[in-house]
């Protein structure tokens, strides 16, 4: 059955292993910690929304004048490639059965549901989170010569109107960083290996970014604002796993009487 515990207790992605020398502390912490204020849900929230208002208006000149159909106009003769080999890595075709193929081994190994759950809890913020981002901000395209937010829309543009944020480099930090922190917590990868892959989720969304900008379908902020976004959802669905998607009961201030 599905339903037992697992054979060994998880353990957290960057959590300390038994025998590992603990680096010396400096005046601001380890690298690992400096890195997890960097990434932690107030942060990218703070970031998203800072991005978002400066999308909204500020930065719409940079936008127009960065963007440009660069494979078309620099490199035709690799578009073909960079169009269907490049650009498909990020995408549901792609990092989906990388997500769901880890999760199912691990949850097979370990007879038990929370791999899984945790892999369709990423799907499903991804859609519901990145997606309803889209479909409210309604920021057209760049094939529309239009950066202001609310003028696209889904019924009036179709695709071309949810352009913000930039769906494939959000998928490139939530979905293959969920394979990633799976691997990490139900695994004994050692920290050479966890390294690596982490290292390799960077790499995808760097190579996520650079394509869609490349090939002209994405303006700057929108890339910018799918990296905080892919990175906020990836971070509360790991601190939600880790707790046990349980909510605490409240404790009452005042004691019941007999």
């Amino acid at each position: 059955m599905l339903l037992q515990a697992p054979s060994a207790p998880p353990r957290a992605l960057d959590g300390p292993r038994l025998g590992a020398r603990r680096a010396p502390r400096g005046r601001g912490g380890r690298p690992d910690q400096q890195l997890a204020r960097l990434t932690s849900a107030p942060v990218l929230l703070a970031g998203l929304v800072v991005v978002t208002l400066l999308a909204a208006g500020p930065l719409q000149g940079m936008d127009e004048a960065a963007h440009g159909h660069w494979a078309r106009e620099l490199t035709p003769g690799l578009q073909p490639f960079i169009q269907h080999v490049l650009d498909p890595i990020a995408g549901q075709a792609v990092c989906l059965p990388v997500l769901a193929a880890v999760a199912v081994t691990l949850s097979w190994r370990h007879r038990t549901w929370r791999p899984l759950w945790c892999a369709a809890m990423a799907e499903l913020a991804f859609y519901g989170g990145v997606g309803l981002l889209k479909v409210v901000l309604a920021r057209p395209a760049p094939t529309t010569d239009d950066a202001d937010l609310f003028d696209g829309g889904l019924r009036e543009l179709g695709w071309s109107g949810i352009s913000f944020p930039s769906g494939h480099a959000s998928e490139a930090v939530l979905i293959y960083g969920t394979a990633v922190y799976l691997i990490g917590r139900w695994t004994m990868a050692s920290a050479r290996t966890m390294r690596a892959l982490k290292v390799g989720v960077g790499v995808i969304a760097l190579n996520a970014v650079a394509v869609s900008y490349y090939l002209g379908w994405h303006w700057i902020s929108d890339l910018v604002g799918g990296l905080l976004v892919g990175g906020l959802l990836l971070r509360l669905l790991v601190e939600a796993d880790q707790r046990g998607w349980r909510v605490r009961p409240r404790r009452h201030a005042v004691a019941r009487h007999l």
